[in-house]
């Protein structure tokens, strides 16, 4: 009773220095916890977290000093690199203790929840053994709503909030998508893609590597945006990419409106070439099924058509995407895992992902 009297009482001192946003306000670096969404009129010390405040700047968000990447667990700052409003994101890294030159490197993005700490975590085991450096991206949902994170940014002016509707007592969110409204961003420098090839850049300059290139591993949201990826960013210095347990998929279908298919883009041919040239793992647990309480799925119309629960939409994207490969004769580099006795656990992806990726 104690612990909750004080818990209301830091609550209410918290709300009384935060202030609405104004042109010049101070933000608690992204931490993974609540304060990330508060702002405050004065510099010094968040009282939640105790890091220090820095100010938020509506033109741009400098990089944060050097980036030292130590032995073991650590995180540095890096601004986006975004024509729109510069915003800072936390990239949680494992530097294992055997690190060298020909050390591979991971970048993870996380799920719904945007908890890098713990996805960092789940890689530590693995990070250690292959000797793979593991960078974790935190996108504050405060910066990054579901047109942000889970779209890529590749929208804007949606409104989600009308025509999402989430379940009461139950892991399912439905889409009104009849009147589903949006516009779209076709300028790829606003599309959240273009920071992972910034956050390695940036890492390689500060570290001793012969390394040209990443892997990525994203999970339930983060393989959302990673399969976008695949589809949309025509340029990356990604090796292979792994995307795990999706809720639902774009598919590489001119005849479907976005977000379940490519009609509202200007994709020709040879842009699905590209796409399907790339390593695109598709990795979907067995027992993510109708069973699965874990995690938010979406239904609706189009997302029920590639199937009812987390495993069907992964084999009928994979499949969709080869059979359309193969009518276009084109190269299909993709590949399909179904993981047996895995549900919707990032933790237990990330043990079978390592062994594909870093095992052979």
């Amino acid at each position: 009773m104690r612990r909750y009297f004080f818990g209301v009482v830091l609550i209410i001192l918290l709300l009384v220095q935060c202030k609405p946003d104004p042109a010049n306000t101070y933000v608690c670096p992204p931490c993974d916890k609540s304060c990330d969404l508060l702002y405050f009129s004065e510099a010094g010390l968040c009282p939640h977290c105790k890091m220090k405040l820095i100010p938020k700047i509506k033109s741009s968000w400098p990089d944060i000093g050097e980036i030292s990447i130590k032995e073991g667990k650590g995180y540095f700052l890096i601004s986006t690199n975004s024509k729109k409003e510069k915003r800072l994101l936390k990239v949680s890294y494992y530097k294992p203790s055997q690190f060298n030159k020909k050390s591979k490197i991971l970048i993870v993005i996380p799920g719904a929840g945007r908890n890098a700490d713990s996805y960092r975590d789940a890689w530590i085991e693995h990070s250690e053994k292959f000797s793979v450096l593991v960078l974790s991206v935190m996108y504050s949902e405060f910066d990054y709503k579901f047109d942000d994170y889970h779209l890529c940014g590749l929208i804007e002016n949606s409104n989600s909030n009308e025509v999402f509707q989430k379940t009461t007592n139950s892991n399912l969110a439905t889409l009104d998508e009849e009147n589903y409204e949006f516009d779209v961003i076709k300028d790829q420098k606003n599309w959240i893609f273009d920071d992972f090839d910034r956050i390695f850049q940036s890492v390689i300059e500060n570290i001793e590597t012969d390394q040209s290139s990443y892997d990525l591993f994203g999970h339930s949201a983060g393989g959302q945006i990673l399969h976008r990826m695949a589809l949309f960013s025509s340029k990356s210095m990604a090796n292979r990419i792994i995307v795990a347990n999706s809720g639902f998929y774009t598919l590489p279908d001119p005849k479907e409106n976005f977000p379940f298919g490519i009609n509202n883009f200007e994709f020709d041919d040879q842009y699905l070439k590209t796409s399907f040239q790339k390593r695109l793992f598709v990795m979907v647990g067995e027992l993510d099924n109708q069973d699965e309480k874990r995690g938010t799925l979406l239904r609706s119309v189009s997302a029920d058509a590639q199937g009812h629960h987390r495993l069907e939409r992964g084999k009928y994207f994979y499949n969709f995407s080869k059979e359309k490969a193969e009518s276009l004769d084109m190269d299909f580099n993709w590949k399909f895992y179904s993981i047996p006795n895995v549900g919707h656990n990032h933790k237990k992806m990330a043990n079978s992902a390592a062994r594909i990726l870093y095992e052979s």
